[in-house]
């Protein structure tokens, strides 16, 4: 779930709309003996339009970068450590094997472990429905069918795309604070890691003027996101490339070898990847159409905060202790 970009509390409400909830519309009555009413809900301007572009520019990138990348990676798909590839001692290999009595059969091999992949890994089916040798299957890649130049042309073309927003998107957030402003984390922050995580996992979400804010969970993840991931996958890229070699060779010795790069800019890209499966759940289980509406328009309807038992009566509270008085 997104926070705003633009604005803390205090001055995002200067952009509400405030709507009446139906808890103060029907006074303390709606809200039942002993229950305070829910604060009301506001609409808000939640991501400035520039953040809005960059964000579906990086959304069309990714896609683009990953499906045109696992067409690249088909043409040998394994990884090593060190200078070469020695094709011996891969730590990583997608291929395909005869077994007799069954065919082509798809092989993951990690390490030492051997997994059987046979329609996922290894050995997929075109569409033609027969089973062929091939790392990622067909639907998982750009273009779909093998063509390792169309790959590099896709790959190549969006990455530069991909580098070109990232760079004016730092420029973006430090010049307008919402890289210190909501981003850089707190010790308060980090002494709730603990609380946060539980509350994640119960599927319980901010609401009320919590829910404006980034929690201490997204700000690391973010700040992850565009801190290490983003600028390590376009390093890891540049070090593969045989033009760039000998200026960046300092960077190629430091990771261990060109074919370290490989598998650290595999490695990140796995790390989007498992990163945007965790977005897009939360922007489902907080309320789909109310986060995707905001990154495309803006217009984010904060949600109401649950009722709390409100403090009783006087009278009544008087009452209560004397009753639990005489035992």
């Amino acid at each position: 779930m997104s926070a705003p970009d633009n604005a803390p509390p205090a001055v995002a409400t200067n952009e509400a709309v405030r709507a009446e909830s139906p808890a103060k519309a029907a006074g303390t009555d709606g809200a039942g003996a002993g229950v305070a009413p829910s604060a009301p809900a506001w609409v808000i301007q939640r991501h400035r339009l520039p953040v809005r572009i960059m964000h579906w520019i990086n959304v069309l990138c990714l896609v683009v970068m990953l499906g045109s990348g696992l067409q690249i990676f088909n043409a040998h798909p394994a990884l090593y450590w060190g200078h070469q590839s020695t094709f011996d001692d891969p730590w990583v290999k997608l291929s395909a094997r005869n077994v007799p009595g069954e065919g082509l059969r798809g092989e993951t091999r990690i390490g030492d472990a051997r997994f059987d992949t046979t329609g996922v890994l290894g050995a997929s089916r075109d569409a033609d429905g027969a089973l062929h040798a091939r790392g990622f299957p067909a639907w998982s890649t750009l273009p779909s069918l093998k063509n390792l130049a169309k790959g590099r042309d896709w790959h190549f073309a969006f990455a530069w795309i991909f580098l070109v927003n990232g760079a004016l998107y730092l420029l973006w957030t430090f010049a307008s604070r919402h890289f210190t402003r909501d981003l850089l984390t707190t010790r308060a922050d980090l002494r709730g890691i603990g609380r946060s995580v539980v509350d994640h996992l119960r599927f319980r979400h901010p609401q009320g003027e919590d829910a404006i804010a980034y929690n201490v969970l997204q700000k690391l993840s973010y700040l992850a996101v565009i801190l290490v991931l983003g600028p390590g996958v376009v390093l890891m890229g540049l070090a593969m490339s045989p033009y760039l070699g000998p200026s960046l060779d300092w960077m190629i010795q430091l990771v261990g070898g060109r074919q370290s790069a490989r598998t650290l800019h595999f490695l990140i890209a796995l790390g989007f990847v498992l990163f945007a499966l965790v977005h897009v759940f939360e922007v489902i289980v907080t309320g789909f159409w109310n986060n995707l509406r905001s990154m495309i328009t803006g217009r984010y309807v904060v949600p109401e905060a649950d009722p709390v038992e409100a403090d009783p009566p006087p009278a009544e509270a008087a009452g209560a202790e004397a009753t639990h008085g005489a035992r």
